[in-house]
């Protein structure tokens, strides 16, 4: 009797031995089962994060005109970043970090979307600015065209006009004189140029008392009668002249003689005289004194 209750006594234990290590076996199975599925949605995440930055890279290459919404880019960039290397290095064994790295993802998922729509914001208005600032830069180069083509044609009327009122010397004969101021042609008697000479009419001049400069330039290219007293404007510096003459011009032609007595023997060439009035030149005559 006691050898046969020690048989199931036995018999007892190792079905009980046999249920524990099917049961132990059995979690097992699921443990690892566990881990392998745990591992699957690490897997799944860590490439989700990664999607996620990559889309912040893009946006970081992209010309973002505004220094807040740049910076917090950087920010949810760098937090994008901490949180994949945490994940990194997360056991998939510690299933409650990893929940909470998946709650991580969708809240900066949230914040990504409000900054895509800030940057579309920020673009359409970016781009509607760019088009009306074309269009005011076109608006402003018609404009500078117009005032250049006006400034052009004002200058044009001014010129016109100024020129209308300049003073013109039409004609001057030229005379060499002797010693006694009679007419000569002989180059070795001539004593004196007599300068003949005639101011057209012009009405739109204003009248009044004029100061006439007369250069005379002889073959060698020397001004005769240069000296340091005397000089007159011309486009915005002091020239020398010969010899110069007041006159009072009512606006009808005008007639003058100039005399320019000579120091020494004549030149053989070619003279010329310039007239000068009111910064302008209104005259210039080539003559030549023959041998």
């Amino acid at each position: 009797m006691k050898k046969a209750f020690l048989t199931i006594l036995i018999i007892a234990l190792v079905a009980a031995v046999g249920i524990l290590v099917y049961l132990n076996l059995d979690q097992r199975q699921e443990m690892t089962e566990l881990v392998e599925q745990m591992e699957i949605e690490k897997s799944e995440l860590q490439e989700e994060y990664e999607d996620l930055a990559t889309q912040f890279d893009g946006y970081q290459q992209m010309d973002i005109r505004n220094d807040s919404l740049q910076d917090l880019l950087s920010r949810e960039q760098q937090r994008v970043q901490d949180l994949l290397e945490e994940l990194r290095t997360t056991k998939a064994s510690n299933a409650r970090r990893i929940a909470e790295l998946k709650k991580e993802l969708a809240t900066v998922r949230a914040v990504m979307k409000d900054y895509v729509r800030q940057i579309d914001s920020l673009n359409a208005t970016n781009a509607r600015l760019t088009v009306e600032n074309e269009q005011l830069a076109t608006e402003n180069t018609q404009l500078v065209n117009t005032n250049t083509q006006l400034t052009t044609v004002n200058a044009q009327l001014t010129e016109t006009v100024t020129r209308a009122s300049m003073l013109e010397v039409t004609s001057c004969a030229v005379t060499t004189l002797n010693k006694r101021d009679h007419k000569t042609k002989i180059l070795s008697q001539i004593r004196k140029f007599q300068f003949d000479y005639t101011i057209a009419k012009n009405i739109t001049c204003t009248p009044g008392m004029k100061d006439l400069f007369v250069r005379i330039v002889s073959p060698n290219g020397n001004l005769l009668g240069e000296t340091e007293d005397h000089l007159f404007p011309f486009e915005n510096q002091d020239i020398p002249y010969s010899v110069s003459k007041q006159f009072e011009y009512s606006g009808e032609a005008f007639s003058g003689t100039i005399y320019w007595p000579l120091e020494e023997d004549a030149t053989a060439g070619f003279y010329t005289i310039d007239f000068f009035c009111e910064g302008n030149l209104i005259g210039s005559f080539p003559f030549q004194v023959k041998k």
